[in-house]
Parts: C-alpha cells; sequence; structure tokens
C-alpha cells in the first residue's frame, strides 16, 4: 500500500512538472505569436490561456462523457483542433528548420502523450458509500416499507354444514323399527 502511494505520487509529481514545462512554453509561444501578428499584449495572454486551458479543459470533459456513455464526437474534434492550435504556435515561433520545429513540439507532444495516458486509464473505482449502523430498536425506515402485494380476490368457500349427529333417544324410550336389546347390566 505505501509503495504504491509512493509510486502513484511520483507519478503526479512527473505529471505536473512535464505539465508546468509544456504549459509555460505552450502559453509563451501562443502569446508571442499573437503579439507579433499585432494584437496587444493582454490580448496574447487571454490567446494563450484560452488555447491552453481549452485543449485541458475538453480532455475532461471526453473523459466524462465516455464514464456517462455520451457522445463524444464533438468534443473530440475541438480537442484535436485546440491542440493543433498549441502545437501550430509552438512550430510557427521555432527556429525554420526540421529540427527548429521538432525540438519546438517536444513540449507540447509530451504533454498531449501525458495528457492521452491520463485520460485512456481507467477511472479508480469509487468507494463504497459508508452504511449507517442498523438499529434494530428503532422504526423501519420509510423507504424500507413497502406495500403489501395485491392478493387475488378469492371466492367463499362452499358452506359445508357438518353431518348431523346420531342422536341417541333417552334412556327408556323404545324406538319403532329398531330391535329392542333387553339385557342386564350389572
Amino acid at each position: 500500500m505505501i509503495r504504491h502511494r509512493a509510486e502513484s505520487g511520483v507519478r503526479v509529481l512527473i505529471l505536473l512538472a512535464i505539465g508546468t514545462m509544456a504549459g509555460a512554453a505552450a502559453f509563451t509561444h501562443v502569446h508571442d505569436l499573437t503579439v507579433a501578428h499585432g494584437q496587444p499584449d493582454w490580448i496574447g495572454w487571454a490567446n494563450a490561456v484560452a488555447v491552453e486551458l481549452m485543449a485541458i479543459y475538453l480532455g475532461l470533459e471526453l473523459r466524462a462523457r465516455r464514464r456517462a456513455g455520451r457522445p463524444v464526437g464533438l468534443v473530440g474534434v475541438l480537442l484535436v483542433a485546440f491542440a493543433l492550435l498549441s502545437l501550430a504556435a509552438q512550430v510557427a515561433e521555432a527556429e525554420p528548420s526540421v529540427w527548429g520545429w521538432i525540438v519546438a513540439a517536444v513540449p507540447s507532444l509530451a504533454f498531449l502523450a501525458l495528457v492521452k495516458v491520463v485520460l485512456s486509464s481507467p477511472p479508480a473505482p469509487a468507494p463504497e458509500p459508508d452504511q449507517p449502523p442498523v438499529d434494530w430498536t428503532s422504526e423501519v425506515p420509510a423507504q424500507a416499507v413497502t406495500e403489501p402485494e395485491p392478493q387475488q380476490p378469492t371466492m367463499p368457500a362452499p358452506a359445508v354444514r357438518p353431518a348431523p349427529a346420531a342422536v341417541l333417544p333417552p334412556l327408556g324410550v323404545v324406538q319403532p323399527n329398531r330391535p329392542q336389546v333387553v339385557g342386564i347390566i350389572r
């Protein structure tokens, strides 16, 4: 666990260092290119902020949309457009040679590669929300109460009369059509 946290910390530090240096280079190149083409200094910084932060924001938006299962087409196109705009500003400010262009593009390409790696990694699983302890002595919460399922109407059972019990005549009464048993009971 400690080793994992240390490794994650080093990764974040590397990402921040590259991001800071690439951002500074990209901001400076966009600013300088804007000013070199006749815009005031403050607009140069406004352009730099708009171009660079839009690329970062669009990368984050792309990831959020993927997680939510929403379409990413327009956001992806805009991300590529702003990244290319930043890269073009860096190349335009470089010495006009192949190596000048490559060296000028390295910070932006490194940052884009890191953003791609970070954004394409699966998000960490959300921690389980803490469940409140169950208090068995309290009343049942309202959401736990469920409605009983409706029962099918039942037909009333037919009335069944019990069979008549054999009624014995009182002692000493003679009944017709029955054989008479006379005996002595001791």
